[in-house]
């Protein structure tokens, strides 16, 4: 089915075609069910004699064939009938607006997923001029645009009683880093961390994630050559862990796990290439089932066997650093694929960051931030699994590393 599909029943005169209204309504009245195709068929008829009634129905018709499809082409063009049909809606329908940015939503989805990049970039900014800046925001981070993905935060997000969900402030901050606007990300991030310990201190929040955030808060800080502030940061932290280890979580919490791996996307940003409209790459800090765009999507994760093969060419060579810094690449897709795709058996991901602690230790005479680095992750990854005792020896001894003179550190 495609857009070049008849969809009128008038005549040349504009006459309606009363025996294919008559058709239509037996069709949907009889005792078979008609196929989704029928159905679109005679809802496109109907919709002429009774649009109010009929165009709703037309528009969920089409999303629903959608659904039943493959083809992406085939999607843009299902998406952009129900779109034209929304516009369609009397101005007296009730949520028309809501209606119709969803179907912007739907639309944009679709050309994303058929390689149709500037097209979908074009109904984003649709959807930012009614004030649905997010998709937009997004799409100007995965492009490299990231001084204008950080002004479009900046115009819609306003201080007041409606706050921005925690997955907004992420992104702005992100973006305000990427954008080299460092201390301004840090004052975002930083409401974030004292949001989380409001609540924690309320019970409001898992301690887990107070974790993954303090660490990225602590990573900025450090960026920004505020030593004494990443110190805070990281005894918190110790002090969180602790508290783990010793009484687990107080309330029994599901689905965190989402935090954890933005986080970790996010902290590998540096080591990626800058992205460009040519050769967009993730929005790092945007949650990726809910916010990347599924052509760079599909990419980063087809990037996965090239970084095996190129981590297997490195461990033949002498060139230790380079095996690091790929193998930290390869662990973060992995991790994200493991946790996005439901793989939650630990024994499937903890073997990639165990062997970037064993290939960090190697490197410590030449870059002891590679193993603090290496443990950290680890660290966080054995919170997301519940292993807080393991995870709290890691990050003392990361901690440790990362002090001015380092202090011994034993571990258990």
């Amino acid at each position: 089915m495609h857009q070049t599909e008849n969809r009128g029943h008038m005549g040349d005169t504009g006459e309606i075609d009363h025996d294919a209204v008559m058709r239509a309504r037996v069709m949907l009245l009889g005792s078979d069910r008609p196929s989704s195709r029928e159905e679109i068929e005679a809802y496109r008829i109907l919709a002429e004699v009774s649009p109010r009634v009929y165009l709703p129905k037309l528009a969920h018709a089409l999303i629903k064939r959608g659904w039943e499809l493959r083809d992406p082409e085939v999607h843009v063009a299902l998406h952009a009938e129900a779109l034209d049909v929304v516009r369609r809606y009397d101005a007296e329908t009730p949520d028309r607006e809501e209606e119709l940015h969803r179907a912007l939503n739907r639309y944009q989805h679709s050309l994303f997923a058929a390689g149709r990049r500037a097209e979908g970039r074009a109904v984003c900014e649709e959807l930012a001029e009614a004030g649905r800046y997010g998709r937009l925001a997004i799409v100007l981070a995965e492009e490299g645009c990231h001084a204008e993905a950080a002004e479009l935060y900046d115009r819609h997000i306003v201080p007041g009683p409606a706050d921005p969900s925690e997955w907004t402030l992420i992104e702005w901050a992100a973006e305000l880093d990427a954008a080299g606007r460092r201390e301004e990300a840090l004052e975002v991030f930083g409401r974030l961390v004292d949001e989380d310990r409001r609540k924690v201190a309320e019970d409001r929040a898992p301690l887990a994630c107070m974790v993954w955030k303090l660490e990225q808060y602590a990573r900025m800080l450090r960026a920004a050559g505020r030593r004494e502030e990443e110190a805070g940061a990281r005894r918190e932290t110790l002090a969180l862990l602790t508290r783990l280890a010793r009484d687990g979580e107080p309330v029994s919490w599901s689905n965190i796990q989402a935090c954890w791996s933005t986080l970790l996307v996010l902290s590998g940003r540096s080591a990626e290439p800058a992205a460009t409209p040519d050769a967009p790459l993730p929005a790092f800090g945007v949650h990726l089932v809910h916010g990347w765009s599924p052509d760079v999507r599909e990419e980063y994760f087809a990037s996965i066997p090239a970084l095996e093969r190129r981590t297997a060419a490195l461990r033949e060579s002498d060139d230790l650093h380079g095996l690091v810094v790929a193998h930290r690449r390869l662990t973060v897709r992995r991790a994200l694929q493991w946790e996005s795709y439901g793989r939650r058996d630990e024994d499937a991901l903890r073997p990639v960051f165990d062997e970037g602690v064993i290939l960090a230790r190697r490197l410590t005479g030449d870059d002891p931030g590679a193993l603090a680095r290496a443990l950290t992750d680890r660290a966080m990854f054995l919170v997301a699994v519940q292993r807080y005792g393991e995870a709290l020896a890691d990050f003392a001894e990361a901690t440790g590393l990362q002090s001015d003179p380092p202090p011994i550190v034993t571990r258990t």
